[in-house]
């Protein structure tokens, strides 16, 4: 799921030293200074400006969590209100032709914040001690994306999650999500998980048992295509907090939330 961030350290450093609002249709390859011929951004000054963008404070039972206050917060909350606005209109219109709008979200960074994780582990991965976090089934919301599952079920938009996470992993992960409040359509025909030994028949351009070979973007986007040509869903949404949540069409709007902890490509 995850890939360290030394080798995109001044690509996020420069999305939390300039602010940035990631917001609607910038599903793009942005981040691009990886290789980068002059000298890196400092790491010591990148997890500090880190630690001052998600208002990083240690609380009362040590777990590292995010500022209600902070830019981060400030920016979800002006993605999570143009995708609200965008989401009614979208709905209505779908409504009207007669067709069934869906909305799809990834889960680790877009619903279930894993700050701590990355605070602990130096913003590096190792696919134990990841399991284990995940396992624990205790992770904060990102602020208002629950409120945002919700809030499209409530206009008749059906709800997708579409992530990263391993079928061994989809316990803990309804488990948390109905924690915090996103409890809208958990069951396995909505929630779609990387099952490697198993993979659905409509990515066997990239997955045979136990033959893995999907990028991101191919298991992302081959979802998103099933979500549409099999089910029968228009996708008017999709929301990732990384640039391959979101690339491959088969989408309406993308919705890129901010994430400057690790990279995946």
């Amino acid at each position: 799921m995850h890939k360290p961030l030394r080798i995109a350290a001044l690509a996020a450093a420069c999305a939390v030293a300039g602010g940035a609002l990631y917001g609607a249709g910038a599903a793009t390859a942005g981040q691009s200074t990886a290789n980068s011929t002059h000298e890196p951004y400092n790491i010591g000054l990148l997890v500090k400006d880190i630690d001052t963008y998600y208002g990083t404070t240690l609380d009362s039972n040590g777990v590292y969590q995010a500022s209600p206050d902070s830019p981060y917060a400030k920016d979800l909350a002006g993605i999570d209100a143009d995708a609200k606005r965008y989401i009614d209109k979208a709905a209505r219109k779908a409504h009207k032709h007669g067709e069934k709008p869906a909305v799809v979200f990834d889960i680790d960074d877009t619903l279930l914040l894993s700050l701590d994780y990355e605070k602990r582990y130096n913003y590096t991965y190792n696919s134990a001690t990841w399991a284990a976090y995940v396992n624990k089934a205790d992770r904060p919301a990102v602020f208002g994306s629950p409120e945002l599952v919700r809030y499209a079920a409530s206009k008749g938009v059906e709800v997708f999650y579409n992530s990263g996470l391993s079928e061994a992993q989809r316990s803990a992960a309804v488990e948390n999500l109905k924690k915090v409040g996103a409890d809208v359509n958990l069951d396995a025909d909505h929630m779609f998980l990387k099952d490697a030994a198993n993979p659905p028949s409509y990515l066997s351009g990239c997955a045979a048992p136990g033959a893995w070979k999907c990028t991101t973007v191919q298991y992302k986007s081959g979802t998103r295509k099933h979500i549409e040509d099999d089910l029968g869903y228009e996708i008017i949404a999709d929301f990732g907090d990384q640039y391959s949540d979101l690339d491959g069409g088969y989408t309406g709007r993308t919705y890129k939330l901010p994430n400057p902890t690790y990279f995946v490509s």
